[in-house]
């Protein structure tokens, strides 16, 4: 069991709003609470209030193995090896190293994240640690650990899913369910979403908190989605017969 009372389990929240005041910011604090009060432990890096620099460059490295060509994937795996990582980055792979879950906490910027917390996501889930070679989806850096997104956006749940005006909403999530948390050998759990939430009323927020709260209480119940095996791939990665 994910909260089994005599397991203490660590939880890391990458909190990507820039208004303290805000629902994100309240779903935020619940899981905090949440999980303190279930005697977990939690660390939570608000990429706002920390300042952080969300531009991949080659100022992320102390050490450059290329220094006339950047080729920022070999420079991380390299950086990483030899204990180059610039300081902010090292912090945060720390903390993931840490962590046995993982909390994407965000409002949704066009079918997506805000920019700060994608330049978290390319800074920091580096090559030579997460991915990298054939360590991708259930044999990569992460395995073992558990994600999720918990987001907020205008939309209306009617709004989503097949022939409806945005499309499922899974398929807009894909670049980060598949192509960035399975990818890195996470166990994703599906997302929570808070719908509507710039139009809707107090007590219909206090509400979405408390589904949330219980969601987070219960999170050992959800079934994590389906993402490749490397088992079912050949050493060229073509599907096994």
């Amino acid at each position: 069991m994910l909260f089994d009372s005599e397991e203490v389990m660590k939880i890391l929240i990458i909190h990507a709003h820039p208004e303290p005041q805000s629902f994100c910011t309240a779903m935020k604090n619940t899981a905090v609470e949440t999980f303190q009060e279930l005697g977990h432990d939690v660390q939570v890096s608000d990429l706002y209030e920390m300042g952080w620099n969300p531009v991949a460059s080659a100022n992320d490295f102390q050490v450059r193995s290329q220094p006339d060509y950047l080729v920022y994937a070999l420079e991380q795996r390299e950086s990483y090896k030899n204990g180059k990582m610039a300081p902010d980055i090292q912090s945060e792979i720390d903390k993931l190293k840490w962590c046995d879950v993982l909390i994407f906490n965000f409002p949704m910027y066009w079918f997506s994240v805000p920019a700060i917390l994608k330049g978290w996501i390319d800074r920091v889930l580096i090559s030579g640690y997460c991915y990298g070679g054939k360590r991708f989806y259930d044999q990569g850096g992460l395995k073992g650990k558990r994600g999720m997104l918990s987001f907020t956006l205008g939309g209306r749940e009617h709004m989503f899913g097949e022939d409806k005006i945005h499309g499922e909403m899974e398929t807009m999530l894909q670049p980060l369910l598949r192509g960035t948390m399975a990818y890195v050998g996470l166990s994703v759990l599906p997302p929570f979403i808070g719908w509507h939430v710039p139009y809707i009323s107090d007590a219909e927020r206090h509400l979405m908190l408390e589904k949330y709260r219980n969601y987070l209480t219960h999170l050992d119940d959800l079934e994590p989605l389906k993402f490749p095996s490397l088992d079912d791939f050949d050493e060229q990665m073509i599907p096994k017969k």
